[in-house]
């Protein structure tokens, strides 16, 4: 339903927010209506309080009627942004988020530096556990010797030289394309 029909059919029953507030008698044609219905007294309450009901009208004037609704919201936005903060309003809110982003900024930069860390970390762990199994130690075994000198070929034990090479449990990776 159109909002003007909206606040026409509004103020049949009971004049506008606007028109209540101000002690005035609701016109068929009254501006404020349509953006400002009777069950919604606080919405031009604070609007008037931080503008006042003339300079709302005025501006409402000046605005086309295709955008009149767009300018009420933002009125209705910074009216409540004023009132919690009446130094900055909507600028304190905006700063605030500006502050926040760039906090949030840094954090993510100081995880992605600890994520290169890790990697690096996981790479070099990587290469000493390459070469111990490439000088013969088996990694799997308590004492460290080779499965082969206690269980012979069909050892239960995962023999290291098996970790690298063309093995069907060939478990070495490139880690260098995860990001």
């Amino acid at each position: 339903m159109d909002k003007q029909l909206m606040g026409l059919r509004a103020k049949i029953d009971q004049p506008c927010a606007a028109c209540r507030m101000l002690h005035r008698k609701c016109a068929d044609d009254c501006l404020l209506a349509p953006y400002f219905p009777a069950n919604e007294p606080e919405k031009f309450a604070g609007v008037h309080r931080v503008f006042g009901a003339s300079n709302v009208i005025k501006m409402l004037q000046l605005v086309e009627a295709s955008k009149r609704e767009d300018a009420v919201k933002s009125m209705v936005y910074e009216a409540y942004a004023r009132l919690r903060d009446p130094i900055y309003g909507c600028a304190g809110t905006i700063s605030y988020l500006h502050k926040h982003v760039k906090d949030l900024e840094a954090q993510l930069e100081m995880v992605k530096a600890r994520v290169v860390e890790s990697q690096g970390q996981r790479d070099q762990l990587l290469r000493a556990l390459m070469e111990v199994s490439i000088n013969g130690y088996n990694l799997m075994h308590p004492m460290g010797y080779d499965n082969t000198f206690f269980a012979g070929q069909n050892s239960p034990l995962l023999d290291c030289n098996m970790l690298h090479g063309d093995h069907p449990l060939d478990f070495t990776m490139d880690y260098h394309h995860v990001v």
